[in-house]
């Protein structure tokens, strides 16, 4: 029986193309997952180019190409800047990130990424890590239940949700993704199911493996990073992640506020090259509908 792909690369021309690669280049992938992005970079760079790609799941590490140009960096991208310093690189040209959850996570039922099927409830990218979705769903207190549905979910009732959890889990501990899909099930709309499951997964998802937080650190550090001329570009898959990086290319910051000097003129560093997010075309559509949700900005760092 042929094996499903690990992930087909979303966006691959269009964020390649952003990247504006020069042969001679380093750039960093921040995202290696299938190695899709990062063996179309190679093909791009020459004999003295260099690519670090990172990832903190050990499923990746059979991906890895045989290639001396490239350097697989098992870490998370939070630590971008350290991880590269301590390879002895100051500065690359270009950043290409493609967040998210790859579909080689959703086919993987027992890693607990899907509400289709029965898994332990787990969600950890970095299966080295401790927090697992079970002991948020099982420890937490309501509060931060409906801190993380309301502002990782964007739910429009989240208190209602930690309430159905705290009843269920009363009863009996909710170890696996069926029992979490019992278990929100009085709260359930029976019209949008799978959009309200698909958000609650994303919620906890996004809490287990800091998600937020990792990019906030990734994309201050990329100014530090980047040369200057040096490209910065990002596939997001949902509206917390897109605008965090709107707002970022805009002006520098989350907020979104550009600054100016003493004389009015305006601080960004960047130039903004995608002044719409870039969405994939309807033949990729068709052929990986998963891809239907990723948006693609870029910028040019000043």
């Amino acid at each position: 029986m042929e094996q499903p792909a690990y992930h087909i690369p979303v966006l691959l021309e269009p964020a390649v193309d952003l990247l504006d690669i020069r042969p001679d280049g380093t750039y960093a992938d921040l995202t290696f997952g299938g190695g899709g992005h990062s063996r179309r970079i190679l093909s791009s760079l020459g004999g003295e180019g260099r690519l670090y790609a990172f990832d903190q799941d050990s499923d990746t590490l059979a991906n890895r190409p045989g290639d001396p140009r490239f350097h697989y960096v098992a870490s998370n991208f939070r630590f971008l800047r350290g991880a590269l310093r301590w390879r002895g690189v100051e500065a690359v040209d270009g950043i290409l990130a493609d967040l998210g959850v790859s579909s080689h996570h959703f086919d993987a039922t027992e890693r607990g990424f899907s509400f289709r099927g029965e898994a332990p409830l787990d969600m950890r990218m970095n299966r080295r890590g401790r927090l697992t979705a079970a002991d948020i769903v099982n420890g937490w207190p309501a509060a931060e239940l409906t801190r993380i549905f309301g502002d990782w979910g964007e739910l429009e009732t989240p208190w209602k949700i930690a309430s159905c959890l705290e009843r269920a889990r009363a009863a009996a501990p909710i170890l696996t993704t069926a029992q979490l899909v019992g278990a929100v099930r009085p709260c359930t709309p029976k019209r949008d199911e799978a959009k309200f499951l698909t958000k609650l997964f994303q919620a906890l998802r996004i809490e287990v493996n800091g998600e937020m937080e990792a990019l906030r650190m990734a994309l201050e550090q990329s100014l530090k990073v980047l040369r200057p001329g040096g490209r910065l570009v990002v596939i997001a898959y949902h509206s917390l992640e897109d605008r965090l990086v709107k707002n970022f290319l805009r002006s520098g910051n989350f907020g979104g506020e550009v600054e100016t000097d003493f004389y009015g003129r305006r601080q960004a560093p960047f130039e903004v090259l995608t002044r719409r997010a870039v969405t994939p075309p309807a033949e990729e559509l068709e052929r990986n509908p998963r891809s239907r949700s990723a948006r693609l900005r870029a910028g040019r760092k000043l």
